[in-house]
């Protein structure tokens, strides 16, 4: 039974996306605070934790540090973040600390479960089609699901891993955020397109010398990514 952590402080929404997702064979545990929902996975309880889903207006600290703070401790766990606007600066801010997708309240119970089952398949260990990769220093084993620079271990979430494999699979290829969408996110409904921006800009983060002159992941303007130089 996969288990989510619901990080709420509204109660009535807290109670009622914990019953739905119980009602959907979920395990949930729920933080009411950011600093209580860190202490929980610091806790015995938080080695269950497969997923998080993360408000982003909490009381004291805000839920963009809440995932940075979860990001420095554990590159695995998916967080899905909630906002109540869709603000962009918002949605944006969240994408860039580390949130694999996000979902703008009210919620429905099948969007957010759709929402969790793609992330929780993102972070199943599957290699991806196309040989290993290795560009000037950067090494993609596909089999082993790692990725290391210049003999470095680079630890990469769920997302950007499968973001990563999918980019270079074919060396040269290009791909449209569309396409990076559905392959990726399981988006197969009209997505937003950033969620692969902030995806690659933090997989670039990690990978580049240069991000603003990137090597491996590089920009068609007008098209989309390619992975490597032609």
């Amino acid at each position: 039974m996969p288990h989510v952590l619901l990080i709420e402080d509204d109660a009535s929404v807290r109670d009622g996306m914990e019953l739905v997702l119980r009602r959907h064979g979920y395990g949930v545990d729920t933080a009411a605070t950011g600093e209580l929902a860190l202490a929980l996975l610091d806790g015995p309880a938080g080695g269950r934790v497969e997923l998080a889903v993360l408000d982003l207006m909490l009381p004291g600290m805000d839920g963009f540090e809440v995932c940075r703070r979860i990001r420095a401790r554990t590159a695995a766990l998916p967080i899905i973040m909630l906002t109540a606007r869709g603000d962009d600066h918002d949605v944006v801010t969240g994408l860039e600390a580390g949130a694999d997708d996000y979902v703008v309240k009210p919620v429905t119970a099948p969007v957010l479960e759709a929402r969790i089952r793609a992330a929780l398949r993102r972070a199943e260990p599957s290699a991806r089609r196309g040989p290993d990769a290795d560009l000037a220093g950067l090494v993609i084993d596909r089999a082993g699901l790692t990725v290391t620079k210049n003999g470095i271990p680079v630890p990469l979430p769920p997302t950007e891993l499968r973001l990563l494999l999918e980019l270079s699979a074919a060396p040269g290829r290009v791909l449209s955020r569309e396409q990076l969408l559905e392959s990726v996110w399981d988006h197969t409904f009209l997505g937003d397109s950033r969620l692969v921006d902030a995806a690659v800009g933090r997989l670039r983060a990690k990978l580049e010398d240069v991000p603003a002159k990137p090597r491996y992941v590089q920009t068609v303007r007008g098209f989309g990514y390619r992975f490597g130089p032609l």
